[in-house]
């Protein structure tokens, strides 16, 4: 059986714990016996050398993690599932820098780590290669972190069998942000008549941005992805000096609040129709991409020009799409749909835990 025991239970954690609750009364368990022990948010924490009920996942804020439960202690955690009998996958999903710094230490004690943190594989390129190195054997432990990039899009594991097997990569391109491609598909696009910062104000009311935009249009969420995606390929890219375009207008950069910001944006709104204006003429649409170079060894984050007839430009809704283009796929091969959302992240956690599950035995408790 594979032990589950997720660090930040929070909006994606909960999805895969339903997820993980479905799974437990089906009878696919019986081959794939994945039990969740342990769950550990800011203030409470719980390990059982039992698996928890699937009636209690449902209610774990409760059940699980209630009055009861004892005091967050992240190492006592840790040390606690460390000690249980069989394989224990965490489950990071939290976004906290802090937290990505432990998986050195995690595996070091046996323990597998399946996550949607990007931190850990895109901070300072020591601890990504700390990671690498404490995972490298096949005999385990294991690290999965399939929905650092695009939720549960399977490109990272395209990517992976790409470079497995020696294929040799060319270019990978993307529209990494469903933030940002809701923006640009609804601004972008012949006979469009939305302002910008009208298009901003209903991707915020409606849940696609962040609760300030500008972590979304300063481009660093897709620094992250694009510099996952290139230190996967083996190259050595890092956020801190890969070229990102913050389109964040640079008078509102530095203003307090996310309402002063917003209230503002109405006043760049010339400076985004030129841009749109100029594309359009041009027979071209405006995409906000990600792009890895594997032949220079380099990267970029940027606003650029796709003209009509470009898979890019035809993307509708917040889907994300990602090119890979290699020696043998010299046509793209192209991944598209959800990059985000929590359900479909939780999906690409619990695919990476099936992986886990049938590489350290699946033999029931």
């Amino acid at each position: 059986m594979l032990n589950v025991a997720i660090v930040g239970p929070g909006l994606v954690g909960g999805a895969l714990l339903e997820q993980l609750a479905a799974h437990a009364q089906s009878p696919r368990f019986a081959s794939l016996p994945i039990a969740v022990v342990g769950l550990i948010n800011s203030k409470k924490m719980s390990v059982s050398a039992k698996p928890f009920a699937a009636e209690d996942l449902k209610q774990w804020k409760t059940a699980i993690l209630g009055s009861s439960a004892a005091a967050a202690d992240l190492p006592q955690f840790a040390d606690s599932l460390a000690a249980l009998k069989g394989s224990t996958a965490v489950v990071d999903c939290t976004s906290n820098d802090a937290v990505a710094e432990l998986y050195p230490l995690w595996l070091s004690k046996g323990l597998h780590v399946v996550t949607p943190n990007k931190k850990g594989f895109s901070n300072d390129i020591s601890l990504f290669r700390k990671i690498q190195q404490l995972s490298a054997s096949p005999q385990g432990p294991a690290v999965y972190h399939e929905a650092t990039v695009g939720a549960g899009l399977p490109i990272l594991s395209t990517l992976n069998d790409l470079v497995r097997t020696g294929d040799k990569i060319v270019k990978i391109e993307g529209i990494f942000s469903g933030t940002l491609s809701y923006l640009f598909n609804n601004f972008s696009i012949p006979g469009a008549t939305q302002k910008f910062s009208e298009c901003v104000s209903v991707a915020k009311s409606s849940g696609y941005t962040e609760p300030d935009p500008r972590d979304d249009l300063n481009g660093m969420d897709v620094a992250r992805k694009v510099t996952i995606l290139g230190r996967v390929a083996g190259l050595e890219l890092g956020i801190d000096t890969l070229p990102v375009e913050n389109i964040v207008p640079e008078a509102l950069r530095g203003v307090s609040s996310a309402e002063e910001f917003m209230k503002r944006l109405p006043e760049f709104d010339e400076h985004f129709k030129k841009l749109n204006d100029e594309a359009l003429a041009s027979g071209s649409v405006l995409r906000y991409v990600g792009m890895v170079d594997g032949v220079n060894s380099q990267g970029s984050v940027k606003l650029a020009r796709y003209a009509l007839d470009h898979p890019f430009a035809s993307l509708k809704g917040s889907d994300n799409i990602i090119a890979f283009t290699t020696e043998r796929f010299p046509n793209p091969l192209i991944i598209q749909g959800a990059g985000a959302g929590a359900a479909v992240t939780a999906f690409g956690i619990f695919a990476d835990l099936i992986k886990v599950c049938e590489r350290f035995g699946t033999s029931p408790a």
